[in-house]
């Protein structure tokens, strides 16, 4: 009976034991390739708005570095206007020191006499009040440029702070990145797309017929292709989305931001039935752009791990579309 006893003893807790462990095993299952695709592509998502961000503030960093330089070159000449007027003033000062006080007896024994005099003191006196003023003038508008001027670097002091909180974000998802990448390395044999350097080749006779600018923008699109996605970066090496982008348009002589909401910003909106090869299509709330090139197609930078790769429009929800002007 004692054997019996403890047998059951023995069932029972194995039983328990495994009532334990199923679940354990269940919460540390390998996760399947959909759900490490799903993972990867969410924190992809994120990551481009946080590059598309940290782009934002880039151009707007540029900007404001060109204002503050260009508000410099008329600071300069401004100040030695300023100086020289001032020392203007103090000759003139000096003339009328020794013309009205020293010589007043002898001015008055001169022909002419007083009214002489007169007349020449008050024209120093006007000479003195006219560079007066312009030395008013001078310095109310150097004041004006160096107010401007510092609220400028203030303004790029910010701007400099904000890009460092975002690299620190950028840093900090591409660190969740590369745990989703080991375990797309573990489920697939690579963690990211190998560069094709011979993708766009393949695609030359593809390329269509496309006049003007735009066909330029559409050419470079094309010889794009196979290039990785890197952040923030607009060739021609790699590639984000508005680096891709704006690099094409620049090839065709056009200037775009580097960025999805300000390229938004500057080009023609119009309707999808306008489209036609070299217009922008905007996605996901202005989080991602790509060239349109005609068919239904598009050529983009994806997403971090990815190629430039050419793919139907509606691979994503479509925010709007775009015309370079």
């Amino acid at each position: 009976m004692s054997s019996l006893r403890n047998l059951l003893r023995t069932m029972a807790l194995a039983g328990m034991s495994a009532a334990l462990i199923a679940p354990t095993a269940v919460a540390y299952a390998e996760p399947s390739p959909a759900d490490l695709t799903r993972r990867i592509e969410t924190s992809s998502a994120e990551l481009e708005r946080v590059v598309e961000s940290y782009n934002k503030l880039t151009e707007e960093i540029k900007t404001n570095k060109t204002s503050a330089a260009r508000l410099q070159a008329r600071i300069g000449p401004l100040e030695q206007q300023v100086e020289q007027s001032r020392a203007d003033v103090a000759e003139l000062a000096t003339t009328a020191y020794k013309s009205g006080g020293l010589r007043t007896a002898d001015a008055l024994l001169r022909p002419g006499g007083s009214a002489a005099l007169l007349d020449r003191l008050g024209t120093l006196d006007q000479l003195t009040r006219q560079r007066q003023e312009r030395i008013s003038g001078f310095t109310a508008n150097q004041q004006r440029l160096l107010d401007e001027k510092s609220r400028l670097d203030a303004t790029l002091t910010r701007q400099a702070a904000q890009a460092r909180q975002l690299t620190a974000a950028k840093k900090q998802i591409e660190k969740d990145l590369s745990k989703l990448y080991e375990l797309r390395r573990q489920a697939y044999g690579a963690a990211t797309e190998r560069p094709e350097p011979r993708a766009a080749a393949a695609e030359a006779a593809n390329v269509p017929a496309v006049a003007g600018d735009a066909g330029a923008a559409v050419r470079y699109a094309f010889g794009a292709l196979g290039k990785p996605y890197v952040w923030a970066a607009d060739g021609p090496n790699g590639y984000d989305c508005s680096g891709l982008t704006s690099a094409a348009w620049r090839a065709a002589g056009k200037s775009l931001p580097h960025n999805t909401r300000m390229q938004w910003g500057v080009v023609a909106h119009i309707s999808r039935g306008d489209l036609r090869p070299g217009d922008l299509i905007f996605y996901n709330g202005l989080g991602h752009v790509a060239l349109y090139i005609g068919g239904g197609q598009v050529i983009d930078a994806p997403s971090a791990g990815r190629n430039v790769l050419k793919r139907g429009m509606n691979m994503m929800p479509i925010q709007g579309y775009g015309r370079v002007r």
